[in-house]
């Protein structure tokens, strides 16, 4: 049995490939990137893959080399998720796993 919550810190490291054209010379970390997090979460947590984003919604930007945390929570069978830098949210949502 899983707990009703998990966190996941992850670190985007400056040389990652996708940031030079996202955006050249003032990089992000793209949103596809933040939500592949959230599905190594989801792996970890619960050994599922991440089958369904209901929802996700993007607030703040993370930038390379920011540490942020990924706490994902079971909510009637979904998982709920956010992605935090300290205390700002960055990203917010719902997915769904399967086997």
């Amino acid at each position: 049995m899983t707990s009703a919550s998990f966190h996941h810190a992850f670190q985007v490291a400056g040389d990652h490939p996708c940031l030079p054209g996202h955006f050249p010379g003032s990089p992000l970390v793209p949103g596809v990137l933040l939500l592949e997090h959230v599905a190594n979460a989801l792996r970890l947590w619960r050994g599922e893959r991440l089958a369904r984003i209901v929802e996700a919604k993007f607030v703040a930007p993370l930038l390379p080399q920011q540490v942020a945390e990924v706490v994902l929570t079971d909510v009637n069978g979904r998982v709920r998720f956010e992605i935090r830098r300290n205390d700002v949210a960055i990203a917010r949502g719902t997915v769904e796993g399967a086997a």
